[in-house]
């Protein structure tokens, strides 16, 4: 879905007016473009499906296929809370057991960033990943952690600017709580050393 640049940039300019801003006056003349191109970014991921980037995903058969857990930690975010429209950005880790098929990494990456480029919550983020990548590869289990700071918490209300918020979905093997205890301790440790 395309982005209304010229309706997003109305909109700005009637905000500006709404808070008692003058929308022409040197600093603000070129906020409504800059919003509208900005949005164009974060909202990228509206109206596309994260399962394109796992089409390209290739068999996982034979004798090389132990089907041990994959994890891909530390994938950085950023989303905008649907409620405030204020940002929340934070770290994604996935882990998923692959049954007969698998993919590049990036595209796990890819996963992310198209389901995040959308108005969100973090609860419905970390589930549709969780479900693209059922939907997609097939694995026996899966296993997503997302860890974020939401500006709707750290800037405005509370004002609590340390706090975090963690949200997990998990499929298949991975609902086991002893498979997801395997899986947080590998979260928890620093960067992997050869």
């Amino acid at each position: 879905m395309a982005i209304d640049s010229e309706r997003i940039e109305a909109a700005v300019v009637e905000l500006l007016r709404a808070i008692g801003e003058d929308p022409d006056r040197p600093g603000l003349s070129a906020t409504p473009r800059r919003v509208a191109e900005s949005y164009a970014e974060l909202f990228s991921g509206v109206g596309e499906d994260p399962l394109t980037h796992l089409a390209d995903a290739a068999d996982f058969t034979g004798d090389d296929a132990s089907g041990e857990l994959v994890l891909l930690r530390d994938i950085a975010f950023r989303s905008t809370c649907e409620h405030h429209l204020l940002p929340f950005t934070g770290v994604a880790h996935l882990a998923y057991v692959p049954g007969e098929r698998i993919v590049g990494l990036g595209s796990l990456a890819r996963v992310v960033e198209t389901v995040s480029a959308r108005p969100q919550l973090q609860e419905r983020l970390t589930e549709q990943i969780a479900d693209a990548i059922e939907v997609g590869l097939a694995p026996r289990g899966v296993l997503v952690v997302m860890d974020a700071r939401h500006g709707c918490v750290t800037a405005r209300g509370v004002r609590q600017a340390e706090s975090t918020t963690v949200t997990v979905a998990a499929r298949g093997t991975l609902i086991d709580p002893a498979a997801q205890a395997g899986v947080l301790a590998l979260l928890g440790r620093g960067a992997v050393t050869p």
